[in-house]
C-alpha cells in the first residue's frame, strides 16, 4: 500500500539509535527512547499562501531529518511503523 501525504505533511521513517552507548554499555529495549531522527518516505506537494499560490517543500524523499520528541502521528503501513507529520514539526535536515 502506498501512501502520499497531502499538503505539507511528509512522511517518515524512524532511523533505529545505537544499542551500546559511548562508553560500550548495551541498552536493553525498555530503556530505550525512541529516535528523534529520520527519513522522509515521501512528501505532499506543499502548503498554499492565502492567494492560493504553493510554497514548496523544503525537504525531499529520501532527507535525513531531525524532528522534535512528541512530532507526529504513526500510523502503519504493510506492517511497518511511520510517522505523519507537518513540515513546521522538522527542526532540520542532517548533512
Amino acid at each position: 500500500m502506498a501512501l502520499k501525504p497531502l499538503h505539507d505533511r511528509v512522511l517518515v521513517r524512524r532511523v533505529e539509535s545505537d544499542e551500546k552507548t559511548a562508553g560500550g554499555l548495551i541498552i536493553p529495549d525498555s530503556a530505550k527512547e525512541k529516535p528523534a531522527e529520520g527519513v522522509v518516505v515521501a512528501c505532499g506537494a506543499g502548503a498554499r499562501k492565502d492567494s492560493g499560490e504553493l510554497i514548496e517543500m523544503a525537504v525531499s524523499e529520501g532527507d535525513k531529518i531531525l524532528f522534535g520528541k512528541w512530532s507526529g502521528t504513526e500510523v502503519t503501513l504493510d506492517g511497518e511503523e511511520l510517522l505523519i507529520m507537518k513540515e513546521s514539526d522538522i527542526l532540520g535536515i542532517i548533512a
